[in-house]
Order: structure tokens, then sequence, then C-alpha cells
């Protein structure tokens, strides 16, 4: 056997075992949600991400063992990849077996090197769709008869935990089904089907029933059928969605991942994909726990992206960051940022320390609140696309992080993240009903984040941005930390008129201190939004109310935070499950 040979079967198997590591982390989520064990169903998520590292430094620590000196040659690189390439030719995940092949190559050669001749940049086969070759949805003909079908879907998909009352929620679910559906679809049509997909979808204290209703004539209307899991009174079906936009929301890329049981995880993104059309691949393999391919797929995208605009990088708009320069393009809804050289006054941390910020982000339930991020080394851009006032930029703040070879700008290390818009922007052309609601929405977002133990450290209005569909979104992560290791204290009363009239605090204040009367500082300039915050979140002003969290924290109480609005759900519920 070849060294080549012997290369690509190690690797090979390597991918196996950690495909069978993920997948077995995957297959407990049915029974953490069934005991309603939400630690221990956080601790999968964490425990989940780790496998895909784990598994990479081990093998290249084993490939260095068993090629020796030649681990570093091209040419056994560029053999390994033709071997790969035959012992994956006819696997069902090769897409995926072809990131970890890259993974493997890229943690050997330090991101460098990095070619279609000895990794696979561009995939190795057309796009297929393996939903016609291998089915993964049940399907139902019963819709002229809904509260029958809906007791049937739920009766296929059963658990270990009894209902608190189906009949009351199949009658809210017909309800939902007859007022949003018939009138769109019904009308004189008679072939109408309805197809859910086998596995479900688990995340936080969730279970999701996906599926799409079709006839012979529309476009598929996706639902979502959310159950949760309410201790000592059983399950529910907490609601039922329908609207293409907040279905979405379901899939945003400002959450954490699904645990779905699924040995080809191709056919439930191609489904996926049938529902919502307008979301890239490399999301839909992220959402449900593929973050290396989705990888793989959002660089083959940006590929076809430059090669298909003539667009330059530009300055992304909005106040400029102390830590992070900012560039996007504008014909691509992504932000690339980069670790500044020096960081601007007060700012303390340093580089070492944002990149644990962002680390800590992705091991984190982002509750909707907080938006995913790629990391790239060594990613080459040909420098013709960069305007010269972004280069002159970029070569001011972070020179150490760029060099330049045959034409291309390769940037050392930077991260990836959807596009939107910054709130203090979006507030400036906002009238008077927007305002109110995106401040409404940002007084959620600290909330639920805080809800998640994670606390942002600097919020102002800069450091949020708004979605397409209205959300609030946390992205610069420089500062956050958990709400745990927060120490929250009210200003004390001064003492003496020098106290009350001094500029800086006459007061002792420590590393975590944080103090929540000031939080109002983060409106300096716009006193509408001032106002609005102040009428619809006043308590984040309070003391107690962070203590009182951090306590419920601390005790392994969860508040619930689910992907649609609270006016969606079919009953809402008091207090907060531990």
């Amino acid at each position: 056997m070849t060294t080549s040979v012997y290369l690509a079967r190690t690797i090979l198997n390597s991918f196996e075992a950690m495909f069978a590591d993920f997948q077995n982390v995957t297959l407990g989520a049915k029974a953490r949600f069934e005991q309603a064990d939400w630690l221990a169903v956080h601790s999968a998520q964490k425990s989940r991400l780790e496998i895909y590292k784990a598994k990479i430094a081990q093998l290249t620590e084993l490939l260095r063992t068993l090629a020796g000196e030649r681990v570093d040659e091209g040419l056994l690189w560029r053999q390994a990849k033709r071997d790969y390439l035959t012992l994956i030719s006819h696997h069902i995940n090769y897409e995926i077996a072809e990131s970890f092949f890259n993974s493997i190559y890229c943690s050997i050669f330090k991101h460098r090197h990095i070619s279609d001749n000895e990794a696979f940049v561009l995939s190795s086969k057309m796009a297929v769709d393996p939903s016609t070759d291998f089915p993964v949805y049940r399907s139902y003909n019963t819709f002229s008869n809904v509260p029958n079908m809906i007791r049937k879907i739920i009766d296929d998909y059963p658990f270990d935990v009894a209902y608190e009352d189906l009949d009351r929620d199949i009658r809210a679910a017909t309800r939902s089904a007859i007022e949003n559906i018939t009138p769109q679809i019904i009308g004189d049509h008679h072939n109408i089907r309805v197809d859910v997909l086998n596995p479900v979808f688990f995340r936080n204290k969730g279970a999701y029933l996906v599926g799409r209703i079709l006839n012979d004539d529309t476009a598929p209307i996706p639902f979502v059928l959310p159950i949760v899991n309410a201790p000592e009174r059983g399950l529910r079906i907490d609601t039922l969605i329908f609207a293409p936009d907040e279905v979405s929301v379901i899939f945003s890329f400002t959450r954490w991942y699904f645990m779905v049981d699924s040995q080809v995880p191709s056919q439930i993104v191609s489904f996926l994909h049938g529902l919502m059309p307008q979301k890239r691949i490399s999301e839909l393999y992220s959402c449900i726990g593929f973050r290396k391919h989705a990888k793989t797929e959002f660089y083959r995208d940006f590929i076809d992206h430059l090669a298909s605009s003539d667009d330059q990088f530009v300055v992304a708009p909005g106040i400029k960051g102390m830590v992070m320069a900012v560039f996007t393009l504008p014909s691509l809804d992504i932000v690339f940022k980069l670790i500044k050289d020096k960081f601007t006054p007060p700012k303390e941390v340093t580089a070492d320390i944002v990149r644990e910020k962002y680390r800590l982000v992705t091991r984190s339930d982002r509750v909707g609140r907080m938006a995913d991020t790629q990391e790239f080394k060594h990613l080459r851009i040909p420098k013709h696309r960069f305007s010269d006032e972004l280069l002159a930029e970029l070569y001011q703040d972070a020179p150490s992080l760029l060099s330049e070879e045959d034409g291309d700008i390769i940037i050392k290390h930077l991260y990836t993240e959807r596009r939107m818009t910054p709130l203090n922007l979006y507030l400036r052309d906002a009238n008077d009903q927007q305002l109110w609601s995106v401040m409404d929405e940002y007084g959620n977002a600290i909330k639920e984040l805080a809800a998640a133990n994670i606390f942002p450290g600097d919020m102002l209005l800069k450091n949020f941005g708004v979605t397409r569909h209205g959300r609030v979104v946390f992205y610069d992560y420089d500062e956050i930390c958990h709400i745990t290791d927060c120490h929250f204290r009210s200003i004390p009363a001064p003492m003496t008129p020098e106290q009350e009239m001094a500029s800086t605090p006459w007061y002792s204040v420590g590393e975590f201190d944080i103090f929540p009367e000031e939080f109002g500082l983060f409106f300096a300039g716009n006193r509408k939004a001032r106002q609005a915050f102040d009428q619809l979140h006043s308590d984040l002003y309070s003391v107690e109310f962070w203590l009182e969290l951090q306590k419920n924290i601390q005790q392994g109480q969860f508040m619930d935070v689910f992907p649609y609005r609270r006016n969606r759900r079919f009953i809402r519920d008091r207090k907060p499950s531990t």
C-alpha cells in the first residue's frame, strides 16, 4: 500500500469515527428533551462542537507520525486527494467527507498553500438533489380532515412523555391551519399533500416537526410545529408556524444549532432549501450542526460571487470600531472583520482575548440575538477588488495581518458575519412606529442574552444590528462575558459636595463591576430612543433585575426563549422552567 493510499484511508476512517461520535451525541437529544434535562442539553451542544476539533487535532499528530518528513510534500497530498476521491466517490456523505479532508490539510499546512490540486476547494461532483433518491419524509393526504391529519402526525412522532391536553392542542393547531392555509391553497385544488421530515429537530427546550404543504400549482408552503415539555405538566403543541419569514427566523444564523438525527445531512438540507430558497446552503448545513462543511460551502459561494461580480470591497458603513476593522462587498450581504493591531483607547483587551470572546460566542446559546461567525486564515482576495480607501485603512489599522502575493491581498486572520443595518443608522431614518418597535427589540435582545448567561458589555447602539426581519442582534463581542461573572452594583450615594461634582468615579470600580444605572449613557445623542427605552425596558436600570436573573441562572433555571413571537404561542408560561 502506498503512503498516499494509507493517508487517504486513515483520513476517511477518522472521518467515519468523527461522524459516528457526532451522531451519538445527536441521538441523545430526544431523551434529554423527554427528561427536560436542560443542563444536559446545553452540555451536549458544547460537547458536540468539540468533537470535530478534537478529531482533527488527533489525526494531525497521527499523520505526522505515519508520513514522517513527507507529510509536508505537496506531491504526496495531490496523490492522497486522488486516492481519497476514489474512496468517497460513492459515499453518501461525500461532501462532508471532502470538508474533513480540507480541515486536516489546513491543519498540516497552517491554512497556507490551499489549491484545488491538494484540497477540495471545489466540489468533486455536481450538486444533486438527494431527496429524490433518499426520501426522508412522511406524506399525508388527509387535508380534508385537518384535526385527524394533525393527530396522525402527532401519533407518528411519539415521545415517552404524555401530552398535557392533546385534544386542546389539536383544536388550537386546527384553527391555526385553517386560518393560515386554507385560503391560500385549498380553492379548487384536491391533490394536496403534506410532507413532514422524518427526523425531529431538537434545540434547547423545543422539539420541532418541519414540513411542507403541496398542491399541483403552487410553491411549497413551509410549516413548523414546535412541541415543548413543561415539567410536571407534560408535552404540548406550542404553536404552528406557516409564514415563510417566521419559518426562516426559526432557522436563523443567530441561533444555536439543531440536533437532528440524519445519516445523510444533505437530504435534510435539500428539503429545507426547498422551503427556504433564499437561505444559503452553507447556512442550512450550519443550522444542523455541520459548521465546517458550512464554511466550505460559504467559501465556494464566495469564490463564485467574486467571479460573477465586479464591485469593490469598501469600508463598512457606521461608526468605526475601536477593536475591529470591518469591510464589506456591496453586492454580498456579509461583513469581514479583522482585529486591529492597536486598539483605540480606552479599550484594554488584547487580540488573544478578542479571539477567545469569539470562541465563547461559538460555544454559547445565541438565543437569536448573536450573529454566527466563520473564522478564516490566509484568505486570498484579488487586490483590484479593494477600494483605495479600504486598502489604506486596512494597512493603517491591521498591517500585521496583510501581505501581497501574485496580485492578491492575503489576510492572515479574519471573521465573517451576516451584514445587518447598524442600529444607530437604522434609528436615524426610522419613523416613530419603527423607533418604538426596534427599541423594544433592543431591550428584548439584552434580556434574552442575559437569560442565556451572556452580558454584552458594551451596549452602545452601534454594536447591535437590525436584520431584514426587524430583529435586533448583537455583533460586537470583544467585551462579552457571562452574567454569572458580573458584579452588579448600585452607584454609592456621594458623601461630600466634592464627590457629587467629581468628573470621574470617586468610588472603587472592580474589573467585573457593572452599574445598571449607567445604561442610559448608551443612548447619548438620541433622546427619542432613550424615551422609548425608558418606557419599555426601565427594569434594566435596576440592580435587583440583574441580581434576580443571576440567581436564577446559578440555580439552573433557563428562561423560555423560543424562535417565534410570544403572541404566536397557544399558551403562555407564567415562569421559567428549571
